[in-house]
């Protein structure tokens, strides 16, 4: 006999997948915040020196020597993120963007690891982020936004670079490099499970897994940190936001009414509003003072605000809520063609750039000294 209201059937078979769907994400995400909660104290319990170079003339705003291994529990969380993925989802036609992901990302680790251990040259760093570029070009997960291949090649090599470097500067502070990648992560994420397919996607367990890996060592990482993500942590995490926001950010169909270049600047602009704004910061009151923007110094944006009497945990709120409200506008933008709204994202885009600018104005702190980061 049959039921007589087959519909309801259905729509109760659909609620329980969704339920099954949703239940087995939330159980990955706990599992990537525990490995990284394990990981994290495992090496705080055994590591002696890896990545504290302090007392070789280092500069940092702490002046207490601690390890710098957060980057072990993102690369964990990141492989447990693309095994699950892989396991679950099975191969499609995109293992080699998929593998270009992983490859980049192994090779972020690796570059940050050496520095963290040697303290390697600048030019050796920077070849390897040029290299992590390349296999994000070669792999198909470069950019496509101006549609001549040599200017997309070279955009590609930029941001990959760019964006390894502008992370890896603001990691300066306790916890606020983590709170700014953990918000952009989340962003990402939620950006992507509003879309029809929803969170039972591939790219959506992986950014959950580097949420739950983040937010593991943010525990840790907190002020007052008990250890650093060091250059394990910061290359590592560059390039894998740099590929994720080329997906997300760079390469977005959007229908606002700038459809070319200054949209999709204003959408790239927005998540990391606090990067880059610190970075350009820092790099132009460094050229204005006759210094290269590549040392080390206490005089950043997160710098001047301590100087200025904010909190450190308050600046990492701070950053934070500011990264939030970038990611949250970026998304908005892509889906509405209100003027008003471009208007008012890009006059709060200059706003917060300029205000973080201006913090290290008036009030100086330490200049920035003439030793390597």
């Amino acid at each position: 006999m049959d039921f007589p209201f087959p519909d309801l059937v259905h729509l109760f078979k659909t609620l329980v997948m969704m339920e099954q769907a949703n239940l087995m994400v939330l159980i990955f995400v706990v599992l990537s915040l525990g490995l990284s909660l394990l990981v994290n104290a495992l090496f705080l319990k055994f590591s002696t020196n890896l990545g504290t170079r302090n007392k070789d003339g280092l500069v940092r705003w702490s002046a207490q020597v601690k390890p710098s291994v957060g980057g072990f529990s993102f690369f964990f969380c990141f492989l447990l993120s693309v095994v699950a993925a892989a396991l679950t989802f099975g191969q499609n036609n995109e293992v080699v963007p998929f593998l270009g992901l992983v490859g980049a990302c192994t090779l972020g680790f690796l570059i940050g690891l050496a520095d963290d251990a040697y303290n390697t040259r600048p030019a050796l760093k920077f070849s390897g982020q040029i290299g992590c570029g390349l296999i994000v070009w070669f792999s198909g997960n470069g950019i496509s936004l101006i549609g001549a291949d040599g200017l997309d090649f070279a955009l590609t090599l930029l941001w990959v670079a760019g964006l390894m470097n502008s992370l890896n500067m603001l990691d300066n502070m306790d916890g606020i490099t983590t709170v700014v990648s953990l918000m952009i992560v989340l962003g990402m994420a939620l950006f992507m499970a509003l879309g029809p397919i929803g969170f039972f996607q591939p790219d959506v367990w992986i950014l959950l897994g580097m949420a739950g890996g983040l937010l593991g060592f943010l525990y840790y990482n907190w002020n007052p940190a008990r250890i650093y993500m060091g250059d394990t942590g910061s290359m590592f995490i560059g390039v894998f936001l740099a590929i994720f926001s080329i997906k997300l950010h760079w390469n977005a169909d959007f229908i606002g009414p700038w459809h070319r270049l200054p949209g999709h600047l204003l959408i790239i602009w927005l998540p990391f509003v606090v990067p880059i704004a610190d970075t350009l910061t820092v790099s132009v009151n460094r050229i204005l003072a006759g210094k290269s923007p590549f040392v080390g110094g206490r005089d950043h944006t997160t710098h001047h605000l301590a100087y200025r009497g904010v909190k450190e945990r308050h600046i990492a709120v701070l950053y934070a809520s500011l990264t939030l409200a970038g990611c949250i506008l970026s998304l908005i933008l892509t889906q509405t063609s209100e003027a008003l709204t471009w208007w008012v994202s890009g006059i709060g885009l200059l706003v917060v750039t300029l205000a973080l600018y201006l913090t290290t104005k008036g009030k100086h702190g330490p200049a920035a000294s003439n030793t390597k980061k």
